[in-house]
């Protein structure tokens, strides 16, 4: 089944995202579709995979450090206290990770909960600017070369 993760893996295989912020080991660290939690990053796996359970074991640790090396990276670049991971498959079930940077400045009925429990028009209110958004998806970059986890 070919999904929306297989189609955003071959832009940026082929150097056309501006939502790359690198290749990785396990695949590529992205800026989401959204942001209105600045930062909200993805980690698609290249190749794509159905689960995280179609990995072997070193391909799953691999992908699993990835993730939590954009978290890293959030931390860093911005002015998280947290970072949430989220690998659902739901909607588009291939294996993808949601990484988004939670901040003390939420509201209080969001900050303490998984952030899809937003509104659906807050959630959709701030969409990726590659203007706006470049600053950031560089210092990310920056963060993941200096820490020697990109390999692009």
């Amino acid at each position: 089944m070919r999904t929306l993760i297989h189609e955003r893996v071959e832009l940026a295989q082929q150097g056309r995202s501006s939502q790359v912020i690198c290749r990785l080991r396990s695949g590529w660290a992205v800026l989401g579709d959204s942001q209105f939690i600045a930062g909200y990053s993805l980690l698609l796996p290249d190749p794509v995979v159905p689960s995280l359970n179609d990995l072997a074991t070193d391909q799953r640790a691999q992908f699993l450090l990835d993730m939590a090396a954009i978290g890293d990276a959030l931390l860093a670049a911005t002015d998280a206290y947290r970072v949430n991971y989220e690998i659902l498959g739901n909607t588009e079930p291939a294996l993808h990770a949601h990484i988004f940077p939670r901040r003390i400045t939420e509201p209080d009925q969001y900050r303490v909960g998984p952030v899809f429990l937003y509104p659906k028009i807050v959630r959709e209110s701030r969409p990726f600017d590659s203007v706006r958004d470049e600053v950031l998806r560089q210092g990310l970059r920056r963060f993941l070369k200096t820490a020697g986890v990109a390999v692009s």
